[in-house]
C-alpha cells in the first residue's frame, strides 16, 4: 500500500495544479484525463489509478464554518494486475480522528471508509465493489470526515468522467 501512495501523492500534487474545471496536468505518469478525473500509471510495481480533487469543501466546528489548513484532498481508485476490481481510498489533507470513519454519500446511499492517519479506505473488497458501482452511477460523491482537532469536513467530488477514467485505469493494469 505504501508504494502506490507515494506515487499517488506525487501525481496528486500535479493534479492540484490543474484549473478548477478538472483534474488535468502534464506528467510522465499521467496517461488520460476524463473530465473531473485523471488517470495515472506506473510500471514498477505496475499500478494504475484514477484521482480527483473535490469541487467543493466545507469545514465546520461546532456547526459553524471555519477556515482550516489542509494538505491535498483527493479521492483515488487504484488497480493492480491480478487483483479484481479497484481499491478506493481517500486522503482528507489532515489526520483523521482516532477510530473515526469517513462517510461517502452518493444519491442518498452512504458507504463507510475506515481511517488511519491521513488515509481512509473501504474495509472489504465486497464493500469496495458496492461503492464502485454507486460511484459509476452517481453524479457526485460527498465525503464527510472528522479531524483529530474536532473539525468536520465535507468534500464533494464530481463523478463526471469517473466511469471512463476507471475503465482506462483498469485496462492499463490487467
Amino acid at each position: 500500500m505504501t508504494s502506490w501512495m507515494t506515487r499517488a501523492l506525487f501525481g496528486a500534487a500535479l493534479v492540484l495544479t490543474a484549473g478548477a474545471g478538472g483534474a488535468q496536468t502534464t506528467s510522465d505518469n499521467l496517461v488520460a484525463t476524463k473530465t473531473a478525473w485523471s488517470v495515472f500509471a506506473d510500471t514498477n510495481p505496475k499500478e494504475c489509478w484514477g484521482v480527483s480533487k473535490p469541487k467543493e469543501s466545507v469545514n465546520t466546528r461546532d456547526g459553524k464554518p471555519v477556515s482550516v489548513k489542509r494538505s491535498d484532498v483527493l479521492l483515488f481508485v487504484t488497480f493492480r494486475p491480478g487483483q479484481p476490481g479497484g481499491e478506493t481510498s481517500f486522503t482528507g489533507g489532515y489526520a483523521f480522528a482516532d477510530k473515526s470513519n469517513v462517510d461517502v454519500t452518493i444519491d442518498g446511499k452512504t458507504f463507510e471508509m475506515t481511517t488511519k492517519g491521513e488515509w481512509a479506505w473501504v474495509a472489504t473488497a465486497e464493500d469496495d465493489a458496492k461503492l464502485m458501482a454507486a460511484l459509476q452511477k452517481g453524479s457526485e460523491a460527498t465525503l464527510t470526515a472528522h479531524s483529530g482537532k474536532g473539525t468536520q469536513t465535507k468534500d464533494t467530488f464530481s463523478l463526471s468522467g469517473f466511469t471512463a477514467a476507471m475503465a482506462e485505469a483498469a485496462s492499463r493494469c490487467k
